[in-house]
């Protein structure tokens, strides 16, 4: 166990730069923090190589399935510890996992959520968290979305991302290679030519494209899907948050 005292030590200095995609990139980690998704982490086999906690933290080590002495552990006083957290009321826990992405969706079949230039951390950690809770094998991040190692991602993911496969890629090419397999493709938009959801008849296995929260899913890509659909808007809001919607298309939408 090292003990850790000083904002300027070397090790804290790292940490506060995992705040920036660059620097999770160039480490080649992430941090979670909280009990629940190093837990989760855990559980899914994730590579967690670090724990970092408070001495109130280390009271929640025998609520973790830890198997392997491998690990480095570290010990920060509560002031060091506030200065790396995210979070207003930190639990005294942290971790460092392993960063290790997926590039393909070749061995996935079912339902996929395809986000093109979702901008808003909590509405891209939210979608992935419903298209877990859904039973969606996967997510495709198109250009312009929210990493998904964002803090406020990983919050609103709650873990989802050790259960579900999330690849970064082009949306156009994605599609083209997901038609040759056969899968259904429906976009979302505002539009008289669109079709009310609940109205469609599914593939058996298709992907569902949601758009940015100001422009909606881009023109492109509504031209290479098989329909595009609408959630009729019965009271006077003119829209419904992107997250929202997705929830509700991706719970309703079923082959």
């Amino acid at each position: 166990m090292i003990e850790v005292s000083s904002t300027k030590n070397n090790f804290v200095k790292e940490l506060k730069k995992l705040s920036k995609k660059k620097y999770r990139q160039e480490q080649g980690h992430y941090l979670i923090e909280g009990l629940h998704l190093i837990e989760e982490a855990l559980k899914s086999k994730a590579n967690v190589t670090t724990i970092i906690m408070t001495h109130q933290g280390q009271e929640l080590l025998t609520e973790l399935p830890l198997t392997s002495d491998k690990r480095a552990y570290y010990l920060l006083s509560d002031d060091v510890f506030k200065s790396v957290s995210d979070v207003p009321a930190p639990q005294g826990i942290m971790a460092l996992v392993k960063l290790e992405q997926v590039n393909s969706l070749k061995n996935l079949s079912g339902r996929l959520l395809l986000l093109d230039n979702v901008q808003d951390p909590g509405n891209v950690g939210t979608m992935i968290r419903t298209a877990d809770a859904a039973g969606y094998a996967g997510v495709v991040l198109g250009e312009g979305c929210a990493d998904i190692y964002n803090p406020k991602v990983l919050r609103s993911m709650q873990g989802s991302h050790f259960h579900v496969t999330i690849v970064e890629a082009n949306l156009a090419a994605i599609i083209f290679e997901l038609k040759e397999k056969g899968m259904g493709i429906y976009g979302t938009e505002l539009n008289p030519e669109a079709v009310d959801y609940r109205l469609l008849k599914c593939a058996a296995d298709f992907a569902l494209i949601m758009g940015n929260e100001g422009q909606g899913v881009s023109s492109q890509l509504l031209q290479l899907t098989d329909k595009n659909v609408y959630i009729p808007i019965i009271g006077q809001a003119e829209s419904l948050n992107v997250a929202v919607a997705a929830g509700i298309l991706m719970f309703s939408l079923q082959s």
